[in-house]
């Protein structure tokens, strides 16, 4: 059998992973993964891998140097491969016509057009990048400048990739999607990349279609997964004001069959590099067909992500006599999600700038994304600290604030913390996942989103000292 070569332009959290896959299920197949990082490509050629996701170190382990290769040689990647992967960055605009809200296409189109002076032979480039519908045909003009010396065929390959499970989404996804022109040779095209998936994805996964619908889809599917985050972070508000339970009216809601009980978990706030991003995709795409009540509809999604996470920070200032100079926040968790790294549009970088405007001391801890908060914070004076050890985070605090979701903080020792705490001591859990009655009966004052708080004092009115000016 003939080795197929395939290629991946970007060796990031999307492009990285995927190529490990498939090279790991495809052997007869050879993989070279190409990034301009000379460092993130060092990374891959170790055991550091320059990302974390659970399992990924394995998968890599089991192809690296058999059929998987790292490189930065793009040019020789591109002359190689028949398959092209397309996996680089598109983060929002922050400039010119659309800025705050377009994707920023300029690594894409850099790629596109490094294929073209590249290529030697006839090739099928696939999207991997989450990209404004439209797009291939912009690739496909892009690509056919020369008036014909190659052909080129554009194939919508979009990832659906959770940050933390990423590797058990490659392996077992619900469904693959691949849209591609509805001409003979678009769809024979469609067949060499369902043919790849085919070596471990169930025929009744591999969904196809045209490749507008495709590049739509990838969108749409993370707009409807935000839609329903801020759905329920709104209510928790409404609970808490009421009386009424965020985790009992999620659960009721979510066995309603037509809505199911994911993505029903009241938090802090969704972050990540994809909701917002593609919801501001999909905002300036109806802004720009004219349909601005759409767009005002998807814009009010990200509205009530703010205003969740604003909400978090004014319950510390209120619950804490309103006022937070010099008081020591220990943040637990700085990740946007559990089991990775990444901390793009985390709410941890929200309210940890909002406490340092309040003139609080804040001490950052995470088991794995202490690295990218200090990124985050470079430049910030010496009010910012980070710890590696919850325990040493939390000493001498006056609350502890929980952001990330990770399964550590549930067995910490409470009772050692509260010991090491100014008084009283105060935990607001924005990701409802610490066991609140056990808490307040150590002593703590507990504030779960979305319920009554658990705390001390006798006369919370009092306490708070009138309006804080929120």
């Amino acid at each position: 059998m003939t080795t197929k070569h395939i290629a991946c332009i970007g060796a990031g959290y999307v492009g990285g992973p995927t190529m490990a896959v498939i090279a790991m299920k495809c052997p007869q197949y050879r993989v070279t993964v190409a990034d301009t990082n000379t460092s993130r490509i060092a990374a891959w050629l170790t055991d550091a891998l320059p990302i974390y996701e659970p399992g990924l170190l394995e998968v890599v382990q089991a192809a690296r140097g058999r059929n998987l290769f790292f490189t930065t040689d793009i040019a020789g990647a591109i002359r190689e491969a028949e398959i092209i992967f397309v996996s680089v960055n598109t983060p929002t605009k922050t400039f010119g016509d659309g800025a705050g809200k377009a994707a920023d296409l300029q690594y894409w189109e850099k790629v596109a057009r490094e294929i073209l002076r590249e290529a030697r032979t006839d090739k099928i480039v696939i999207e991997k990048s989450t990209l404004p519908v439209k797009t291939a045909q912009i690739m496909e003009t892009i690509l056919n400048a020369e008036g014909g010396r190659l052909h080129f065929e554009v194939i919508s390959n979009p990832e659906f990739l959770a940050e933390g499970t990423a590797v058990r989404d490659l392996l077992h996804p619900n469904r693959v999607l691949i849209g591609s022109r509805e001409t003979t040779r678009g769809l024979i095209a469609r067949q060499e990349i369902v043919d790849i998936y085919a070596n471990w994805v169930p025929a009744g996964r591999i969904v196809t279609s045209n490749v507008w619908s495709a590049e739509l889809s990838k969108l749409v599917a993370n707009a409807f997964l935000a839609q329903r985050i801020s759905s329920i972070n709104s209510i928790s508000a409404l609970c808490e004001k009421t009386d009424a339970n965020i985790r009992e009216v999620a659960h009721a809601v979510g066995m309603d069959e037509r809505i199911g009980n994911r993505f029903l978990n009241a938090s802090v706030g969704f972050g990540g590099s994809c909701f917002k991003k593609d919801i501001l995709n999909l905002v300036y795409i109806c802004e720009s067909y004219g349909l601005s009540e759409i767009a005002r509809y998807w814009e009010a999604v990200l509205t009530m992500n703010e205003y969740q996470e604003q909400r978090f920070v004014r319950t510390m200032i209120r619950e804490m006599f309103n006022t937070m100079v010099g008081k020591r926040i220990a943040l637990f968790g700085f990740a946007f999600k559990a089991d990775t790294s990444d901390t793009r549009e985390s709410p941890a970088i929200y309210v940890g700038r909002k406490l340092l405007e309040e003139k609080a001391v804040v001490v950052i801890t995470d088991p794995r994304a202490l690295e990218n908060a200090r990124l985050d914070f470079a430049g910030v004076d010496g009010r910012i600290h980070f710890a590696e050890d919850p325990y040493d985070a939390a000493r001498g605090a006056h609350a502890v604030a929980l952001l990330t979701e990770w399964e550590l903080y549930r067995s910490l020792s409470w009772e050692d913390i509260y010991q090491s705490m100014e008084k009283p001591a105060f935990v607001f859990d924005g990701r409802n996942i610490l066991d609140h009655k056990r808490l307040h009966e150590i002593g703590f004052n507990v504030y779960p989103l979305g319920a009554p708080p658990l705390t001390h004092f006798h006369d919370r009115g009092a306490r708070r000292g009138g309006s804080s000016g929120y």
